[in-house]
Parts: structure tokens; C-alpha cells; sequence
């Protein structure tokens, strides 16, 4: 249904280092990258595994907050993204496991990421 979503981050530099480790074990890597000054703090950064789907870069900051959930291939996919996360100084908002109220093989892990955003690692399979 979508193609790409995007939102402005605060701090450019350290949200970029955040989605880069956390992204990883998810085969999720920056694809594009484009500099507005010469000094790099400004900017957008495109994320995806094939071409850029997901894009955070300089701007107006949010108010309130937003999810954003990445498919994981499988339930080991979701517990190395939720590590890398919480490592690169995402904070828990929920760890790995089984969420049944969404139906019964909804498996995520939940981080906030630097500006508070709720992002998830998500698999609908069993086991």
C-alpha cells in the first residue's frame, strides 16, 4: 500500500547512527543519501533493502509521535533488531515476544528511537 514514508529528525547525525545499527539485522541499509550543507548536519537519508522506502532528514520537528513497524523475516529477525537498537541508545518500549491481542502469531519488539518515535520490528509467522 505505501511506498515510502519520511519525518524530520532532530538531530540528523545522531538519528542516522541509530537507524543504521538498528536496521541491520533487518538487511535494511541507507541506499541514498543527500548532503544540504557543506558540513553534513543537514540532509536526508533513504533506507530500504532493494530502494529507499524509509527516509528521516532535517526539518520542522514533530509534535507527538509515530510508529513505524519493519517487517522482520522471522522471530530471531525481530530479537537482533531489538538488540542493535537498545545498543545504538534506542530505549525498550516493549521486548520481543508474542502480542495475541493483535492475533495469535503477531510477534514484534518495540524501541523508541532518539526523538521518541515507537519503531518496531514485526513477523506474522509462527515460530
Amino acid at each position: 500500500m505505501l511506498d515510502h514514508v519520511g519525518f524530520p529528525v532532530t538531530d540528523y547525525a545522531r538519528s542516522v547512527a541509530f537507524y543504521e545499527k538498528a536496521l541491520a539485522p533487518l538487511g535494511i541499509v541507507i541506499l541514498k543519501q543527500f548532503s544540504l550543507s557543506e558540513d553534513g548536519a543537514d540532509g536526508y537519508a533513504g533506507f530500504g533493502r532493494q530502494r529507499p522506502q524509509f527516509w528521516i532528514g532535517t526539518g520542522a520537528t514533530l509534535t507527538g509521535r509515530l510508529h513505524v513497524a519493519f517487517a522482520a523475516a522471522n522471530r530471531q529477525e525481530v530479537q537482533a533488531f531489538y538488540d542493535a537498537a537498545l545498543a545504538a541508545g534506542g530505549r525498550d518500549n516493549g521486548a520481543p515476544g508474542l502480542r495475541p491481542h493483535y492475533h495469535e502469531n503477531y510477534y514484534g519488539g518495540f524501541v523508541f528511537d532518539p526523538d521518541g518515535h515507537n519503531i518496531e520490528a514485526v513477523t506474522h509467522l509462527p515460530e
